[in-house]
């Protein structure tokens, strides 16, 4: 007999509702299944940081711990509260028939609030409270969360709420739906709002195989859509965004909504296409509200009323942005600019010895310069990993690679090939791999491969954290910045080293890499 799939679920009463549901249509089929309850992953042990995984999701992140430390099979879940991009490793597995897809609106007493000026609506979602409020402008809208349960429970007990809005197939799966509750349905839903989704490990063929029996396509499609427009439109921003996706006579009929928080703005798409030529549904509806103020207006609701708390000293690309907590109003701008240096090919005529590189600009200038043939090194010594997959992809291997720059110098003095050495390195150099190479009669070629200058920024008061990425990002704060005390995030010993001089609080990274120090900050700010 085969092992019982593992069916992990959340413990509300909806979620136990939601994974009973799939344990039941798994064991029709012929599976042994058994529900296992997660708690917190907080008890959980992982071997790799999250950010490394792609773990983001608020409702869903315990359940996806669990599955990649072998705890459970499959994890269920409401699709509408799963990130549109699934961790490493973890896949889609099934998606069930769709059940209701509205918001329902539950009052306590009568309808005839609807037509009056004043009234107080309750709902802890952005977009029911926007599209309300872009309905009904002179409504009050209260913050309620919790599970239904508890959200119906405050509906009753406070007395100047005249109704609270909910998930219609949240509310009605587990029998808590008032008979005189109201769909919405000029409320256009949460993409994938209604549906239940099954995720099970990307190489457990058997898993996906059994849950593949109980994938609806037609749901499947229409979420899908959903949630690619939710991607390409959001980006991870908690912006009011609704959309959803029909089938009827052989067409997909598709609505989406962006609005502002207050609901006075909204920018509304809708099309119909051919089943089986929808491919860039997604795409063209994301786009057409894009390129009409959609951008803009999520600007404005990622920024409004936070003052920014974290100041990056390096761009940050938006994955990276999303990694922060919830606490963090981060910021990023570039405190240095590169340009490349122009390489005298007299130094490349001949093969090289050993090549020092301790950054990926260095590499830049030198493939930039030349191709990986006229690249000829016999041992490249370098300083990052993501350095050292650059180097390797575009040059050539790697012999060594340190976390930082002393590291690199202390394990040459001991294992270099000869006596001398060729360094690739900026105009400005802060750190102390050459004093520490010459000190023990390594001779060095310096080569200017990029000119590295400080175009530092003025931050405002409310910054309190600074993360620096290299000694001269600090030097450029600090120009910048002159006497403003702040808690210093350090890539590595080498950029900590320059921070100390002018900060009292610094704190390193495990990591030489980006994501390890965003790590670093959300443990601060936890």
């Amino acid at each position: 007999m085969s092992k019982p799939i593992r069916i992990g679920t959340r413990d509300s009463e909806l979620a136990l509702w939601q994974a009973n549901i799939v344990k039941k249509q798994l064991e029709t089929l012929g599976y042994s299944t058994v529900l296992v309850p997660v708690k917190s992953t907080g008890d959980l042990v992982l071997d790799k940081p999250l950010y490394e995984l792609g773990i983001t999701g608020i409702f869903t992140r315990t359940l996806d711990v669990a599955m990649l430390n072998g705890t459970i099979d499959i994890a269920v879940h409401s699709l509408k509260d799963v990130p549109t991009v699934l961790p490493e490793g973890i896949v889609q597995a099934a998606v069930l028939k769709r059940g209701n897809v509205n918001d329902t609106l539950v009052f306590k007493n009568n309808e005839e609030f609807l037509g009056a000026k004043d009234a107080v609506i309750a709902t802890g979602s952005l977009r029911r409270k926007a599209q309300w409020l872009n309905r009904y402008p002179t409504h009050k809208i209260e913050d309620l969360r919790g599970n239904v349960n508890s959200r119906l429970e405050k509906l009753n007990t406070n007395a100047h709420w005249n109704a609270a809005i909910f998930a219609a197939a949240g509310i009605g799966r587990i029998g808590l739906r008032p008979e005189e509750a109201i769909n919405l349905d000029w409320m256009i839903p949460a993409p994938a709002q209604g549906a239940i989704m099954i995720t099970a490990l990307k190489d457990d063929t058997n898993t996906l195989e059994a849950c593949a029996e109980l994938n609806h396509e037609e749901t499947e499609i229409c979420t899908t859509i959903e949630r690619k427009f939710l991607n390409r439109l959001e980006g991870g921003c908690t912006a009011p965004i609704g959309a959803l996706a029909r089938i009827k006579d052989e067409e997909i009929h598709f609505k989406g909504i962006l609005l502002s928080k207050d609901g006075s703005k909204k920018i509304y798409v809708e099309r119909v296409e051919k089943l089986g030529k929808h491919e860039d549904m997604a795409v063209f509806c994301a786009d057409y509200i894009i390129t009409r103020g959609g951008k803009r207006l999520m600007d404005d609701i990622k920024y409004s009323n936070h003052a920014t708390n974290v100041i990056s000293t390096k761009t940050l690309t938006e994955d990276q942005r999303l990694l922060f907590h919830n606490k963090v109003v981060p910021k990023s701008n570039d405190f240095i600019k590169v340009s490349l240096s122009r390489i005298r090919p007299q130094l490349l005529k001949s093969e090289i010895q050993n090549v020092i590189i301790t950054s990926k600009n260095a590499v830049e200038a030198l493939i930039t310069n030349y191709s990986a043939e006229e690249l000829q090194f016999k041992n490249i010594y370098c300083v990052g990993r993501r350095t050292k997959r650059l180097i390797e992809h575009k040059i050539g291997p790697v012999k060594h690679a340190a976390k930082n720059a002393k590291a690199l110098a202390e394990h040459l003095i001991d294992y270099i090939d000869g006596t001398e050495a060729t360094y690739f390195c900026s105009d400005l150099r802060l750190d102390d791999l050459p004093d520490l190479l010459e000190k023990n009669n390594i001779s060095l070629n310096e080569v200017t491969a990029y000119q590295t200058k400080y175009s530092g920024h003025t931050v405002e008061d409310s910054v309190e954290a600074v993360l620096f990425f290299s000694p001269s990002t600090v030097e450029s704060f600090v120009r910048s910045n002159k006497g403003k005390e702040v808690i210093a995030f350090c890539i590595g010993d080498t950029t900590a080293k320059a921070a100390s001089l002018h900060f009292k609080t610094i704190k390193i990274a495990k990591l030489p890499t980006v994501e390890s120090v965003i790590e670093l900050v959300n443990q601060h700010y936890a």
